[in-house]
């Protein structure tokens, strides 16, 4: 029998010892017949009691009853609206860990992947990538129901494991002049005609504006248009758009007003968005996260650079300010012309004395390319590669093909160097495996980026190097 059995074993009856974290934030335990249970609530090293919910054959997810021996790095939640009581708001899961054990966890679930999903283990690992911890979350999809039980309109986000809109009065992860905001919209959806059509209120801020994208399932009458024209005035730098239908539908209710848009100084560069764009939650991150890939990307000033899914240029104009010339890469046509618009109007911006080098946008399905696309592409001496969740599987599969049949090849060479940020460390991680297995590169750096304190979410970066 070997120790950490023999220590289970002498636990009391019914007590679990915890000795790590989940991806989704749960405690992972053991019972004495190896059976693993998942724990929402305990943390790692802590002596705990907990009620199970759901059984299978190999392992059990269960909520903390009772903690008997505490971790270390457990600390008070700030939120009130955080924990485990129904009706708990579901928007963090990491609250009661201190915001260092997040990372660290972070870091090894990332290392876990790219190792048991990938077969890669990264030559040197990148000091985690940090920053404000609250207050930093920028976008956000708050929830509106109008529950009749209650007499009352909520906004938040959804409770635990529930479809249900959690009752909450204030928000620590959105900036406070967001959660104080709260209430005052509660207050006026509960007021309008349109009280049960409208579902959702989209948080988009930028530098100097806050957009409130009001989805609304029928036409608004005239009064509460109105309404949510007194709102505006009422909180200075809030601006109204509305949502009749998709995402594509969203419009600024009045015309005029200032422009959406993030900055990234290092750069001299200034990115205008719609709110319903994508862009990363956390500014503060996103310009350290620019900052880094750039610099590790290290391109010179003769070398050609692809960026692959480019978005809104997020990447590709600093690339510009290093590189001889950039190809950014998107899937709809649409992004592609809003990246180039955005290019336009930085072009004339000079940075170290540098305008921007050129560059040119392309649309292109990313989920389908072969070989002889990537040929068709030409030679860049280093790529920068930022996909979805899904990951950039085809990409790495068509790099891997040209590795295993170089007559398909002709005069290209594949980068240097590829530079991958990426927000599921899962995908990463098969991506990875193809880079290093079957297309002759090294993973010779990784690392955590903690774009959402608090919450499970691991995004990251790594960097190939052709061997």
């Amino acid at each position: 029998m070997s120790e950490e059995v023999e220590q289970r074993a002498a636990l009391p009856e019914g007590w679990l010892q915890v000795d790590g974290l989940d991806i989704e934030a749960q405690g992972v335990a053991r019972r004495p017949d190896g059976k693993v249970v998942f724990i929402d609530g305990a943390l790692p090293s802590e002596q705990v009691s907990a009620r199970v919910n759901r059984r299978k054959n190999n392992w059990e997810q269960a909520t903390l009853t009772e903690i008997h021996h505490e971790s270390a790095q457990r600390v008070r939640p700030r939120c009130p609206h955080f924990g485990l009581h129904e009706g708990a708001c579901g928007g963090c899961k990491m609250q009661h860990l201190h915001v260092a054990a997040q990372v660290a966890i972070k870091q090894r679930v990332l290392e876990d992947n790219l190792w048991h999903l990938g077969k890669v283990k990264p030559e040197t690992l990148l000091r985690p990538i940090e920053g404000p911890t609250w207050g930093y979350r920028w976008r956000a999809r708050f929830s509106v129901r109008h529950v009749r039980k209650k007499e009352a309109v909520l906004v938040g986000f959804h409770e635990r494991k529930s479809r249900y809109v959690a009752d909450i009065r204030e928000c620590h992860v959105v900036p406070k002049h967001v959660s104080d905001l709260l209430l005052p919209l509660r207050e006026l959806i509960g007021s309008m005609d349109a009280i049960e059509t409208c579902p959702q209120i989209e948080l988009a801020c930028g530098e100097d504006v806050t957009a409130l994208v009001l989805r609304h399932l029928e036409p608004l009458s005239d009064g509460d248009l109105d309404k949510l024209r007194a709102f505006a005035a009422r909180h200075p730098g809030v601006q109204w758009w509305l949502q009749p239908k998709g995402p594509d539908t969203a419009h600024p209710m009045e015309s005029g007003g200032t422009p959406l848009a993030y900055s990234l100084p290092e750069f001299g560069i200034t990115m205008p968005f719609k709110p319903t764009d994508f862009t990363q939650v956390n500014p503060h991150i996103n310009r350290v996260l620019v900052s880094r890939a750039v610099r590790l990307l290290d391109p010179g000033a003769g070398e050609r650079v692809i960026d692959w899914f480019c978005g809104l240029g997020n990447f590709t104009l600093p690339i510009a300010t290093r590189a001889g010339s950039v190809l950014g890469i998107e899937g709809s046509e649409t992004l592609v012309a809003r990246s180039r618009e955005n290019y336009e109007r930085n072009r004339g911006g000079m940075t170290g004395g540098r305008p921007l080098a050129p560059a040119t946008f392309a649309a292109r399905n990313l989920f389908v390319i072969t070989p002889e696309q990537l040929v068709g592409d030409g030679v860049a001496d280093r790529w920068l590669v930022d996909p979805p969740r899904e990951g950039a599987f085809a990409l790495a599969k068509a790099l891997a093909d040209l590795h295993q049949q170089p007559e398909l090849r002709g005069g290209w060479t594949p980068p240097r160097r590829i530079v991958y940020v990426s927000c599921n460390p899962a995908t990463l991680a098969r991506d990875a495996g193809l880079l290093v297995h079957q297309a002759g590169y090294r993973c010779t750096m990784a690392g955590v980026v903690n774009m959402f304190p608090h919450t499970a979410h691991v995004e990251s970066i790594a960097v190939f190097d052709l061997e």
